[in-house]
């Protein structure tokens, strides 16, 4: 599958995978300020933003599509950064294609299964979506379910209000593929190039119980946490995130 991309900047590709939910204008203000030294590319993964929806949601379907696009764009090999769902992708296409990954930075996620919050929201926004004709309305149904307006103002990123009110992303594929999206899928392949974890303060989705399995997979990975931050590291504290991906990209 051919995915939508943004591009900007030249140089060496630099591609940017989301988390669930959310699209490649996630990165946006990140994507400028790389574009200056880099030719950034942010990816929509299937069911989200501007890409197609289709069934299949497993780790190994979503790898290729991101290398099925980047090798139509001519932008491989690259160096790979993830962020949550995102990073899991990004570590199973180093995993599987190294040759493609020039080197990896994966946003506070672990190779590991993750048993979340993320099928309840997908379960409540499939719920309002014949309903609520504006933003707010919308806000005010998923409250009871997503009781934190920091994730409700990320999920309403997606909604689409009107008299036919939707959701642009492919709801149901996602619900269906809820479990997928959780898992993680085992094998003894490794990828040897440079990896780097980068894990929020206050996020616990990175442990030290993590660590074996991640040296394992990748030999040459290294820990930095960002102060500040929660799970969504590079909108908690830009900065931190941007020196640490700046620094990381530059060091040869």
């Amino acid at each position: 599958m051919i995915l939508h991309s943004v591009a900007a900047g030249e140089g060496h590709p630099v591609v940017l995978l989301h988390g669930l939910f959310g699209s490649a204008q996630s990165f946006a203000t990140l994507q400028r300020r790389l574009a200056a030294r880099h030719r950034v590319l942010a990816i929509d993964l299937r069911n989200h933003g501007s890409s197609p929806h289709a069934p299949g949601m497993d780790y190994p379907t979503l790898a290729a599509d991101v290398a099925e696009t980047l090798a139509a764009l001519e932008a491989l090999p690259c160096a790979l950064v993830g962020h949550s769902m995102g990073g899991k992708v990004a570590m199973r296409l180093a995993l599987d294609r190294p040759d493609a990954v020039t080197r990896l930075l994966v946003s506070d996620i672990a190779p590991r299964v993750y048993q979340a919050a993320f099928a309840a929201y997908a379960a409540a926004m499939a719920r309002l979506a014949d309903h609520p004709r504006s933003r707010a309305e919308a806000a005010a149904a998923l409250a009871p379910d997503v009781p934190d307006p920091a994730v409700r103002a990320f999920l309403l990123q997606n909604f689409r209000p009107g008299a036919t009110p939707s959701w642009r992303i492919g709801l149901a594929e996602i619900a269906a593929g809820m479990r997928d999206i959780e898992d993680w899928p085992a094998g003894d392949t490794s990828y040897r190039g440079p990896v780097l974890f980068v894990a929020g303060a206050r996020s616990d989705y990175i442990r030290p119980t993590d660590r074996p399995e991640i040296r394992r997979l990748f030999p040459q990975a290294r820990f930095v946490t960002v102060k500040d931050a929660g799970h969504w590291v590079h909108a908690d504290n830009f900065a931190g995130f941007l020196a640490v991906l700046e620094a990381y990209l530059t060091t040869t």
